[in-house]
């Protein structure tokens, strides 16, 4: 299957990192390249980072005509370590659009997506230990609760941890179809009626976890930011609210670090501020773009720059 997706918020995006001729930019969920293509197009240089494969095959491709980058299979979390290997030691950019891929959910047999049947999979990563399969069938009845009412923000997350656990006691819970039919068992008829798919919460919850999705991005926001030129930018696409949060978070952290009482007349802490937040509101898709692409409806763009 050819890796398609269509990059949301690009030219928001591309124009939120003001691309100089020549500037290091690293787009850490490189995905198709949509997103680098228009960085190496304004004439950047480019380090795409990407956990999957088949992204950076497609990627590699698609950027064939140009020069001035470096593709590396890896996590950004480690951009650290990964800018250590390659000498490098600043950049001008920071660009994370997270998420799941359009292709990663269309390809059946990836196991992201409750409408086709599949193995229970859900790594970004194929090379990762920790699957879906993992997670359903080895995970406690109370760790299987917390991550679906807290990474899925599910009303009915206690109902569908039990029927879980109750159900894989006769045979592993070991397809997608599989979990669906749990989950139906366990939401209620009235509250399946309408409204978004009753695997939805769910799947995103086990997606989280089996990726670490979540418990990575504060720290890789760190990172980035200690890692950026005076000047330079970090532009974060975010899918959901919790993703939003942290980044929002985060970001406001950095721009005011300060752990004084607020009563002290002056900072005794001695932290400095590290970012300044370019937009308060998050930029959204516009009329247009939610026209030909649905996945931009969720989709908010928050840019940070270093002081």
């Amino acid at each position: 299957m050819e890796f398609k997706h269509i990059s949301v918020l690009l030219d928001e995006t591309i124009e939120s990192l003001g691309i100089k001729k020549d500037g290091l930019y690293v787009d850490g969920t490189l995905g198709g390249g949509g997103h680098s293509l228009e960085i190496l197009k304004r004439g950047g240089r480019l380090i795409g980072i990407d956990r999957d494969k088949d992204a950076l095959r497609a990627a590699e491709k698609r950027l064939a005509d140009f020069e001035n980058k470096i593709l590396i299979h890896d996590n950004f979390c480690n951009i650290k370590e990964i800018f250590k290997n390659l000498g490098i030691d600043k950049a001008d950019g920071f660009l994370l659009d997270l998420g799941v891929s359009s292709y990663q959910f269309d390809e059946g047999e990836r196991g992201f997506s409750y409408n086709y049947d599949a193995p229970l999979d859900m790594r970004m990563d194929r090379d990762s230990r920790l699957s879906a399969y993992d997670v359903i069938n080895g995970y406690s009845r109370d760790e299987l609760f917390r991550i679906i009412r807290d990474y899925g923000e599910e009303k009915w997350a206690k109902r569908i941890a039990e029927f879980i656990v109750k159900e894989r006691q006769t045979e592993p819970i070991d397809t997608t179809f599989k979990l669906t039919s749990v989950i139906k068992k366990a939401v209620p008829k009235g509250a399946r009626s309408g409204g978004a798919h009753p695997s939805k919460r769910t799947f995103q919850a086990i997606r989280i976890e089996v990726n670490n999705e979540l418990g990575i991005l504060e720290g890789a926001i760190e990172d980035m930011s200690e890692l950026l030129k005076p000047g330079g930018r970090i532009s974060i696409i975010t899918f959901h609210s919790l993703e939003d949060r942290i980044v929002k978070q985060t970001f406001r952290r950095l721009e005011n670090p300060c752990t004084c009482p607020r009563d002290f007349p002056i900072c005794v802490c001695g932290k400095k501020p590290v970012l300044k937040i370019i937009n308060g509101k998050p930029i959204t898709a516009g009329k247009e773009e939610l026209l030909s692409n649905n996945r931009a409806h969720s989709a908010k763009l928050r840019t940070a720059e270093k002081l």
